[in-house]
């Protein structure tokens, strides 16, 4: 049986590969496996039939069977686990590659979502030009310790793995600032993973979505 994903049925960031459905698509392109995709407007995800799926009517949701997940990291765990090639076959290199989807999202992900969404929604707010700095600090802060980490290598830990394509997908949130470029070894890093043929794959596939919409 195929996998069902939901994706947004309007691209939110304009085509630019964000959304979180990205990260689902590049993993079932990384092991080979054919997906589909039921695509879900903004009020669809808030209807009962979604929530059944997504408790907090977001995306994407995933559908294998009877067989329900949410949240992308779950679900690309899952991806991981059930076919080769985003998990080391040694137990140890396993677990650390485990421990780094857990750090991209728990640890890096938070401070990168909250500066963007007040660049985005409070840039007018009176608070803002006292809260930005630190929300820039935070993320530095977290960019310098992950940049110590990675240092010269190409990948987080040995092999290219689910770790690496969660923290990469985490720290392409920071396209659109100039923050990453104070790390040439993390920018460089980012364009690994934009440059492996099943990244361009996933990323053109969620694309073609926004296209389609954009000229009926």
């Amino acid at each position: 049986m195929i996998p069902t994903i939901t994706a947004f049925e309007s691209s939110p960031d304009r085509g630019k590969g964000q959304a979180r459905d990205m990260r689902v698509r590049w993993a079932f392109e990384e092991v080979g496996q054919p997906y589909d995709v039921r695509l879900v407007s903004f009020s669809e995800m808030k209807e009962p039939a979604h929530c059944a799926l997504h408790p907090f009517g977001q995306i994407p949701t995933y559908q294998e069977g009877d067989l329900a997940l949410f949240e992308s990291g779950a679900i690309v765990f899952h991806i991981a686990e059930r076919h080769a090639g985003l998990l080391p076959d040694d137990a140890n290199a396993r677990a650390r590659a485990i421990t780094w989807m857990f750090a991209a999202l728990s640890t890096v992900e938070p401070p990168i979502v909250e500066f963007g969404m007040a660049r985005l929604f409070e840039g007018d707010k009176p608070w803002s030009a006292q809260r930005m700095p630190l929300l820039e600090e935070r993320v530095r802060h977290r960019l310098g310790q992950l940049s110590l980490r990675l240092g010269d290598a190409d990948w987080l830990d040995g092999a290219f793995s689910a770790g690496d394509l969660m923290m990469v997908a985490v720290l392409r949130r920071l396209n659109a600032s100039s923050i990453l470029d104070e790390h040439p070894n993390l920018s460089a890093y980012v364009a690994r993973g934009e440059a492996r043929p099943a990244f361009k794959r996933a990323f053109d596939a969620q694309l073609a979505v926004f296209t389609a919409a954009s000229n009926p």
